[in-house]
């Protein structure tokens, strides 16, 4: 308790009044924001810019679907070839040669530290470095592998995480019954760590699906657009944002369901334990 200038007392605030005058506050300001933007926006220009309706249905109707289609292909090949490599990677750094741990940490400290851009970029030079070769399927060989490179070296510490995670017992189990350590980990580790990784393995697709963006540094054809660049080209020849909020829509459609997924196995996850 403290006086006031008059020689009154005074009663502190407890903890939870103190929380809920700052929330109050957080609030005003909150409302406060929205109200100027609601009152000082050009809502007819905001219109015209970002959400005209008939570029909408031109967008919709003139090659969205392919390239959502498109990014879902890009993404799903990435993905497959970020966890095999980011198995073995994790496998790697669980190894009992130090050699392979190294080497395994070299290459995850390194692609984690690298933006994915700069991964992009170096696939699509790599023509001019080593004439000649040439990445098969083009070009969703050469997204495949550049998304599947950035994805490995976060998967392999998910994976890893998630082996770590299954009892030692489960081992010893396995072992008493006449497996080797290899039988014993195809057979029983991975797969009950696999079970514990869907959730950050999802989320590890969705940052996927969003990477996928950049494939355009690798050059495409109209037919091989992206959702990001075909909602670029599609802006740029019309002059005006609307096709490139539907290709945002886009992403939503196929991130928001696999984000409620992940909500709910968690919440199962966290039940059961």
């Amino acid at each position: 308790m403290t006086t006031s200038e008059n020689g009154a007392p005074r009663r502190r605030l407890s903890p939870r009044r103190r929380a809920q005058r700052i929330r109050a506050v957080q609030y005003a300001v909150l409302i406060a924001a929205i109200g100027a933007a609601v009152m000082f926006a050009d809502w007819s220009q905001v219109g015209r810019t970002f959400f005209d309706p008939g570029l909408m249905r031109d967008t919709v109707a003139h090659g969205l679907w392919r390239a959502l289609w498109n990014t879902l292909v890009y993404t799903a090949g990435g993905f497959v070839i970020g966890l095999v490599a980011g198995t073995l990677l994790a496998l790697m750094r669980l190894s009992d040669v130090a050699p392979y741990r190294w080497l395994a940490t070299l290459y995850i400290e390194f692609f984690r530290g690298l933006p994915a851009l700069v991964v992009f970029m170096a696939f699509s030079l790599l023509p001019l470095a080593f004439p000649g070769l040439a990445m098969p399927w083009p070009p969703y060989g050469t997204v495949w592998a550049a998304l599947g490179i950035v994805g490995s070296a976060y998967m392999a510490e998910t994976i890893r995480a998630g082996i770590q995670a299954v009892p030692k017992g489960q081992i010893e189990a396995a072992r008493s019954l006449g497996m080797s350590s290899g039988q014993a980990m195809w057979r029983v580790t991975l797969p009950q760590a696999f079970r514990i990784m869907i959730p950050p393995l999802t989320n590890e697709l969705i940052m996927l699906i969003k990477d996928s963006s950049l494939v355009f540094i690798v050059g495409l054809s109209a037919a091989n657009f992206d959702l990001t660049k075909f909602g670029r080209a599609a802006a740029n020849s019309n002059v005006n944002i609307t096709p490139l909020v539907v290709a945002g829509l886009g992403y939503l459609i196929i991130t928001l369901p696999l984000s409620i997924i992940v909500r709910r196995m968690e919440a199962a996850a966290s039940k059961g334990r």
